[in-house]
């Protein structure tokens, strides 16, 4: 009579036992005598204890350092990289049967894409063009870690570590570049500046008394207030009709002698 009650509880014990409970980011792997038949979750999944057993797998995003690593780039100048890496699971069945340690794989694959991208750039292009090469280094490791069933959604270098004596170089070529801009700037200034005065000079050569009026202009900027001196240039067109009467009235005094 009492072994009822025992078989009851011991059962209902059973059963309890496999009641699982999965997060909303959780995915269960149901593993039957070894065999994978499939994914259950998020919720409430039952288990049945003996023959079944379950791997949770989380789904949310994961943000995995890569550390420094030492590259040389295409013009060989040594440096140190260091990046960011972000990805997921997608498929929690091929993440457990697929690959022993996803997480450790995805890693090491970053780090040897990481060394082979950066290799085949100039450091002009590395320090200058960084979201080409993290959209290289992504797409690289994505397609590697794909059949894991793992999405790489981003890569994004971090740090570059340059040499001392190139850093000098760099900043030395920067400052040659600022002056050289700088004199170009100049250099354009005066031919724009050389272009209107030709300009100016050409219409005042086709009104003769505009130069006059120029004249006159800058006559009273001259005597402006706080002025203490005063120079008062004479244009040699006012002098002209004087000089036209003086070297008339000696050629005519010569032809009469």
């Amino acid at each position: 009579m009492t072994a009822l009650p025992v078989f009851v509880v011991v059962l209902v014990l059973l059963v309890l036992s496999g009641v699982k409970i999965t997060q909303e980011y959780e995915r269960a792997v149901i593993f039957r005598l070894g065999r994978a038949v499939g994914v259950r979750g998020p919720g409430v999944i039952i288990v049945l204890p003996f023959i079944e057993r379950m791997r949770r797998m989380d789904l949310r995003t994961v943000t995995l350092d890569i550390p420094p690593q030492e590259v040389i780039t295409r013009d060989n100048i040594p440096v140190k990289v260091s990046a960011v890496l972000y990805f997921r699971v997608v498929e929690p069945q091929s993440a457990i049967i697929a690959i022993e340690n996803y997480m450790y794989a995805s890693g090491l694959i970053a780090q040897t894409t990481l060394r082979s991208v950066c290799g085949q750039v100039e450091l002009d292009e590395l320090l200058t063009e960084r979201e080409r090469v993290n959209e290289r280094v992504q797409g690289i490791v994505d397609q590697q870690t794909e059949p894991w069933g793992v999405k790489v959604s981003s890569v994004e270098v971090k740090d570059i570590d340059i040499p001392v004596d190139m850093q000098r170089a760099i900043a030395r070529q920067a400052e040659a570049e600022r002056e050289r801009r700088a004199k170009v700037i100049a250099a354009e200034g005066e031919f724009q500046a050389a272009s209107r005065l030709k300009d100016a000079a050409e219409v005042l050569a086709a009104h003769p008394m505009s130069l006059s009026l120029r004249y006159l202009q800058a006559l009273s900027e001259i005597a402006g207030p706080g002025n203490t001196t005063t120079i008062f240039p004479l244009p040699i067109d006012l002098l002209k009709p004087f000089l036209d009467a003086q070297r008339g009235g000696r050629e005519s005094g010569g032809s009469s002698a």
